[in-house]
């Protein structure tokens, strides 16, 4: 496959054979939430955004499984870098809980571990002032440590704060904190003492404009509810607040920065942990490497994951226990591909300028979306490759991800009316141009 010239072409999806695949998947799998049935054949061509099917359909990826995949498939950004090893059994070993190298001198490694995984990570978060890095299997784990650590430097903890919309995982601590949708969370058991407040959906508004439900005309509910300022909460009976900076699962949401800055002064007046939520919205996809970069919030702690290929908690040396299996993950944040591959990403943003270029192409589609003549575009809106377009309702953005994916096109719905794009980082501008043209196509259809 050529991808300078490479196109979507696609007949019926699913085909045949995807509907054979799905069919065995589903005889023995649990029921779960796959967004498409189409099966990437991992036999076949692929290449970025471009990718084949069972069928022999051609896609075009524009949700990068959800930002896990940050370069899209098959990148020779990555795959050029691992083709100079020869691999080992086991690739996955346990975690934090054993070490692994190669050669007598990290410095002079012949491929990196681990170890040098979790110095880049500390080197990309200097700005927060942050040094320490755990390293896990998924986010949820990078939150739900997060929040262990949390509660570990306040034992007399009674509370946390989450947001309305939020999405932290799928592990019953991390869902105690959820407030996306009813069915994740539904007759399962909760940590006590979450306290939910709103999220700020309106990028543009101020403490006078907002119509959030977070400010009041005298502060802010977060405010508000400490003892201090009137309400119930004792400060220093609060664990963390967790916060996703651009909310992913609850519908795409970009805060304003007075909503941020409220956060962040109100956390830094009481001496509050911030635990910032970057499973999604990291490691470059915003532009930045962190998209709390973009706002006036100082992280305590940063849970992050999917395009690092691991789960990993970011904070200072001193928020985490000192005391031995306070942490631990057997089977956790260990795996030496993945390891390899989460360092050659962070290599690839830097090398390839890739923060730039998410800028320069989510402009490009915004600009594109924006003057697409119709009424039924409610806003497109996004920060470098994180990027929505919200419809009037949600049966028509379901009907956009359908025509879409017809005509050889991934996309992903949110929240309830949004569709999320989030192409690979190093998208090309003719990749970007194919995608909203086949994007506009679909929305005039449907």
């Amino acid at each position: 496959m050529e991808r300078d010239s490479a196109e979507p072409d696609a007949t019926a999806i699913p085909g045949a054979a995807a509907r054979r695949w799905v069919e065995h998947s589903r005889s023995h799998a649990a029921p779960s939430e796959h967004s498409h049935d189409f099966v990437w054949d991992i036999t076949r061509e692929a290449d970025g955004p471009f990718v084949t099917d069972v069928d022999g359909n051609v896609l075009l990826d524009f949700t990068c499984h959800i930002g896990a995949a940050p370069l899209g498939y098959n990148n020779e950004k990555i795959l050029d870098k691992l083709e100079e090893f020869d691999l080992v059994d086991p690739l996955k070993i346990a975690g934090q809980d054993m070490y692994f190298g190669a050669g007598k001198d990290p410095a002079d490694a012949r491929f990196p571990s681990s170890s040098h995984l979790i110095e880049a990570l500390a080197e990309r978060s200097t700005q927060y002032g942050l040094d320490t890095v755990f390293l896990s299997n998924s986010g949820a784990e990078a939150v739900e440590n997060a929040m262990k650590i949390a509660h570990d430097n306040r034992p007399a903890a009674k509370y946390g704060f989450s947001f309305a919309g939020s999405f932290h995982g799928r592990t019953l601590g991390t869902l105690s904190a959820t407030n996306a949708k009813p069915v994740y969370t539904r007759h399962y058991p909760e940590i006590a003492g979450i306290e939910t407040i709103p999220f700020c959906e309106n990028r543009n508004c101020t403490a006078e404009t907002c119509d959030c439900g977070f400010f009041t005309g005298d502060g802010s509910v977060f405010r508000n509810a400490l003892a201090p300022e009137g309400g119930h909460v004792d400060p220093a009976e609060v664990a963390f607040v967790v916060l996703e900076p651009i909310q992913g699962v609850g519908g795409y949401r970009f805060p304003s920065d007075e909503f941020m800055k409220e956060i962040g002064d109100v956390c830094e007046e009481y001496d509050v942990p911030l635990i910032v939520d970057e499973i999604q919205s990291g490691v470059g996809r915003t532009g930045e490497m962190w998209a709390s970069d973009h706002y006036p919030i100082e992280p305590d702690i940063i849970a992050a994951a999917k395009a690092l290929r691991v789960g990993a908690t970011v904070a200072r040396r001193g928020m985490f226990p000192e005391e031995k299996n306070r942490l631990g993950s057997t089977f956790g944040g260990g795996d030496v591909l993945a390891s390899m591959q989460g360092l050659f990403t962070l290599e690839a943003i830097d090398e390839h300028d890739l923060m730039d270029n998410a800028v320069a192409r989510g402009r490009q589609v915004k600009a594109a979306l924006r003057e697409h003549p119709t009424e039924k575009i409610v806003d497109v809106r996004g920060k470098g490759l994180m990027l929505a377009v919200e419809f009037d309702t949600g049966p028509r953005r379901d009907a956009v991800v359908a025509e879409a994916l017809d005509r050889g096109m991934l996309t992903l719905g949110c929240g309830e009316k949004t569709l999320r794009l989030l192409p690979p980082l190093d998208v090309t501008e003719r990749e970007t141009d194919l995608g909203t043209s086949i994007l506009g196509a679909a929305i005039d259809a449907a």
